[in-house]
């Protein structure tokens, strides 16, 4: 297979991550005969410096031309003055927004050799699975925002159409799955979460009735998903909601720099793939990045966009078999020696190999 992907290394760790998971997608070529092009661009913090914008119209010309987009990180205390007119997260919102990125895959599987790094019970954690599938272009992040001085506002609105899309996808990947779905909202104070579940029992009922479908207010989600996360598959949710309970559900992994993440839109359209975490300016440079979820959202890349199954699952368990091997990098290190990026890397090369 031949594929064109636009590589976004973005700000802060993110050019040390996604420089990793490149080396192993050529591997991952190399071993199945593919033919995999490369080229970078940038958006986010680095692109308001050298183009005055945090997506440049070159970038997102590159992208919407691409076959998959594997994405680092946007954002840092350099630009990060309240006041800023441009701030580098509008790149990151604007260009998900311009290719139609609807639904954002959140899976959290927890690996046995990392139990040790969470503050959550071992006995709590183990097998689970699960993905949280997050809406990624409505709500409060989108609404009309005003301020004065004596007051601010943002507005969530969200359309039928809008949480009929993402609830769909979270429906046929709950029949994919093992046909659980917990849609979650604030229905008891929301007119947007009223609207949200009702659609989701409605659609349900009328086009997904072999999927068991619960519906559970955000509040008491946060509280089970640290008291029982082996019980739920699928959990679908909108924007905010989601962005906030899957950093949460980072801890059910041992940490951030384990979870990857996938944006998609319609089926056929690019898709974008990027490590949950932020830019982590404080590591920046220093070479001790996490670089699994990164390589992780390369597996996924591999899977949603390009079709090869088994090329993918074959960077999950690479990366299985190097945590199974003790290969962490400092924020998974419990004491001892940690890996930098690099060598963490390696081992997943190793594995390939």
């Amino acid at each position: 297979m031949q594929a064109n992907i636009v590589v976004l290394p973005g700000d802060g760790i993110g050019p040390e991550i996604t420089a990793v998971a490149v080396d192993v997608l050529k591997a991952v070529a190399n071993r199945f005969g593919h033919n995999f092009s490369f080229s970078e661009h940038d958006i986010g913090g680095i692109a308001i410096d050298k183009h005055g914008e945090p997506l440049p119209a070159a970038t997102l010309e590159a992208c919407s031309k691409a076959d998959a987009v594997l994405l680092g990180a946007v954002g840092g205390p350099k630009w990060s003055d309240p006041n800023a007119k441009v701030r580098p997260e509008q790149g990151l919102l604007a260009i998900r927004k311009a290719l139609g990125l609807f639904a954002n895959l959140r899976p959290v599987r927890t690996h046995p050799a990392a139990l040790n790094a969470s503050p959550i019970k071992p006995e709590l954690l183990k097998d689970v699975d699960f993905v949280v599938v997050r809406e990624l272009t409505g709500g409060i992040y989108f609404g009309d925002k005003t301020r004065d001085a004596d007051s601010a506002s943002d507005l969530c609105r969200y359309t039928v159409v809008e949480i009929e899309r993402v609830l769909r996808s979270a429906f046929r990947l709950a029949q994919q799955r093992r046909g659980k779905l917990t849609s979650v909202d604030k229905a008891n104070v929301l007119e947007t979460s009223r609207l949200w579940r009702d659609i989701a029992a409605r659609i349900g009922r009328e086009e997904f009735p072999d999927v068991e479908l619960e519906h559970q207010l955000v509040d008491s989600m946060a509280m089970h998903l640290i008291a029982k996360p082996r019980v739920y598959d699928v959990i679908v949710t909108e924007n905010m909601f989601g962005d906030i309970l899957t950093d949460e559900a980072s801890m059910l992994a041992g940490s951030l720099g384990l979870l990857p993440s996938a944006s998609l839109g319609e089926q056929g359209k690019v898709g974008i793939y990027e490590p949950i975490h932020g830019s982590a300016p404080d590591i920046a440079g220093k070479g001790i990045a996490n670089p699994y979820a990164t390589i992780l959202s390369a597996a996924m890349l591999l899977r949603h966009s390009l079709g090869l199954e088994a090329e993918a699952a074959a960077i999950e368990q690479a990366v299985t078999a190097a945590l199974d091997g003790g290969h962490f990098t400092a924020d998974l290190a419990a004491q001892g020696q940690a890996l930098s990026t690099r060598q963490a890397g390696a081992a997943v090369l190793a594995q390939l190999k």
